[in-house]
């Protein structure tokens, strides 16, 4: 009877044991399926966002010079840096007073050039409207020379006819020019510290020799 119980106790024991080990296996088996599982869910979740990225830079729309889109904030085209250099150093980096870079739906409430007038452009104002100091230059397309210099024209004489402007301005307003230079139509409007002569026709000679050392550079180098 003794030698029964234990023989019992003994096969028990043994049948606890198995059911222990496969009781590992099966929890075993689950951890690793998880974390199979989410090691697929990382890659595929990576794969995602690599996709998404590559989708929004190859939907990005690039900026056209000419086209509405361009953004002046992130520069202008090398040529019209380079037009604009010459003419800083021609007047003089302390004489060059426009200092707001214009838009192309700035471009066009001002001055009526719309996009389809050129194939390139920069243009600067006075970001304080009692300065009156600008400079543009377009590259206007072949067939739209003369529409550009007209616009540009027109906006000249609208000014020199406005008699609300400040007195100290006017000489300025007067001086400037609009020059056309092959397919290129400059309409610039410097003279920096001119203002601060006390007789209009020094004001008026100072800003015509700024404007004309202004053209000059822009037709040396264009040319």
């Amino acid at each position: 009877m003794k030698k029964f119980k234990l023989l019992f106790c003994v096969g028990a024991f043994a049948l606890m044991l198995a059911a222990c080990g496969d009781g590992g296996k099966e929890s075993g088996s689950v951890e690793n399926s998880t974390e199979e599982g989410s090691g697929e869910s990382s890659v595929q979740e990576s794969d995602s966002a690599e996709n998404s990225s590559a989708s929004v830079e190859e939907g990005e729309p690039e900026s056209v010079p000419g086209d509405a889109g361009v953004n002046p904030a992130e520069g202008w085209s090398e040529e019209m840096e380079g037009l604009k250099a010459a003419v800083v150093e021609a007047v003089g980096a302390d004489e060059y007073w426009p200092d707001m870079p214009m838009d192309p739906e700035m471009l066009e409430m001002f001055y009526g050039l719309t996009a389809d007038l050129y194939e390139d452009y920069m243009a600067e104002s006075p970001m304080i409207s009692a300065n009156v100091d600008a400079l543009v230059i377009v590259r206007a397309k072949e067939d739209k020379v003369e529409e550009v210099e007209k616009a540009l024209t027109t906006y000249r004489e609208a000014n020199v006819n406005d008699t609300m402007q400040y007195p100290q301005n006017l000489g300025k307003i007067q001086a400037s020019r609009v020059e056309k230079i092959g397919n290129y139509v400059i309409f610039v409007q410097l003279g920096g510290n001119a203002i601060s002569s006390e007789k209009e026709e020094d004001v008026l000679a100072q800003c015509r020799e700024a404007n004309e050392k202004a053209i000059e550079a822009i037709r040396n180098s264009v040319e």
